[in-house]
């Protein structure tokens, strides 16, 4: 994916792609939103009123505009348009030009709610974030009522009762260019590999065409939301088949929940902002070690960053809630979470101990620290004022516990073909 950096000046205009319907407002602000959050349907909104003059393609406007009516930092509304680009709303396209660069914001209609209902990604989502009593009232709201037909005679005129055929070509037209409504589905570039998951399952279990495009797309959907690898997800398809030797995708679902809630004392999961936004990484080209480990915090998601630390295994629930927690609750930037793990395991022998992490994560959440440097810098200015402590009290200099990074020249000092080594074996990891 290209990456971009967007200021102030460059000009956008959108595109409508679609028919917006008086219920999509409904649907983005009561099943989108505990999803992707107020700001990010704020800016969907923010978007589609730019098209009230002209209902196909809205006046050319800068980000400063967006900026003013929206009273928001660039950078908050970047991250606010890359979930609606994650979750299918919009679509962006950029050009570089030699003042100002161009952008294309093209608007997609939310998902219907039996569609989101029904999605393997969004509605387990929507579920843990509101709440089983508030899911289940979002249900109800957009439930259609049961009517009993069986005293009624079904009258209805069929085409034909009524119309017509006439001959000619009056009405042979170009319809691609006529307004329709358009969804986008949700895109997820998670690698599953369905020639290893096929060579697993028992010879003759499955007919010829059981792996349609939509069942594929439900297992690879499934092994991203609940972080199934190829082994278990063989396991639950096996007890998924139906008679007549295909896939169950509503049994698949159900056995996929029911796996993950096993695995983590009855809870669901949720989805996190995952890596370092690149407005707050660092630029690239510098070629110190401490240079190398900044753009690994910025460039791993915290999950695979502290499954690194168990050396490949699963994480622990106590673990993996106490990083969804720094992450949602106290809403630290990724590469700071990467940090904080790092620094945390590396002065207390290995231990992720939940009172001591939270105490730092306070403080650099009071510090507003969002970057992975500034972060490091915090660290290293915490353990001297330790090490201080203890060589004052006794007179002597004692070994403290330190990670790798700390008092490295990032700016000046490059790596040693010992040191090259040295870093890819800390990354390994993460390849």
């Amino acid at each position: 994916m290209k990456v971009v950096s967007i200021l102030p000046a460059d000009t956008y205009v959108v595109v409508n792609k679609t028919i917006l319907q008086e219920n999509d407002s409904k649907i983005l602000t009561m099943l989108y939103q505990p999803i992707i959050g107020i700001t990010a349907v704020s800016l969907y909104l923010t978007l589609c009123l730019d098209l009230d003059k002209n209902e196909f393609m809205s006046d050319e406007e800068s980000h400063h505009h967006l900026m003013t009516n929206m009273r928001m930092k660039l950078e908050d509304i970047i991250v606010a348009r890359e979930k609606l680009e994650a979750i299918g709303l919009l679509k962006t396209y950029y050009k570089k030009s030699e003042e100002v660069n161009n952008y294309i914001y093209e608007i997609f209609s939310p998902l219907s709610a039996s569609e989101i209902f029904s999605h393997p990604i969004l509605n387990i989502v929507l579920y843990n974030n509101v709440g089983k009593k508030e899911y289940e009232r979002l249900v109800s709201r957009f439930k259609v009522p049961r009517i009993n037909y069986s005293n009624y005679d079904d009258i209805t005129r069929s085409f034909e009762d009524v119309f017509d055929s006439v001959s000619g070509s009056m009405f042979e037209n170009a319809l691609k260019d006529i307004k329709s409504s358009h969804k986008l589905n949700i895109n997820v570039e998670n690698e599953f590999d369905f020639e290893l998951l096929d060579s697993l399952l028992p010879t003759g279990l499955l007919n010829k065409r059981a792996f349609t495009r939509d069942v594929k797309n439900l297992i690879q959907n499934l092994s991203f939301v609940y972080n199934i690898d190829v082994e278990p997800m063989k396991n639950l398809i096996i007890n998924s088949v139906n008679e007549k030797h295909n896939i169950d995708k509503t049994l698949l679902r159900k056995n996929a929940r029911n796996y993950y809630q096993f695995e983590h004392n009855g809870k669901l999961p949720s989805l996190i902002y995952r890596k370092q936004p690149e407005y707050l990484r660092s630029p690239e080209g510098r070629d110190s070690k401490r240079a190398k480990m900044i753009y690994t915090f910025e460039t791993i998601t915290p999950y695979n960053f502290l499954k690194s630390k168990y050396n490949g295994a699963e994480p622990t629930s106590r673990d993996l809630n106490m990083l969804e927690s720094l992450m949602n609750d106290l809403e630290l930037k990724p590469a700071v979470v990467n940090v904080l793990i790092d620094y945390v395991m590396r002065i207390n022998n290995k231990k992720l101990t939940k009172n001591f992490v939270e105490a730092i994560a306070g403080q650099w959440k009071r510090l507003n620290i969002e970057t992975a440097e500034d972060a490091m810098i915090q660290a290293e200015k915490e353990s001297k004022k330790k090490f201080n402590t203890k060589t004052y009290k006794t007179h002597k200099k004692e070994e403290v516990l330190v990670p790798d990074w700390f008092n490295k020249d990032i700016k000046k000092t490059e790596s040693t073909i010992e040191e090259e080594r040295e870093v890819k074996d800390m990354l390994k990891d993460f390849m």
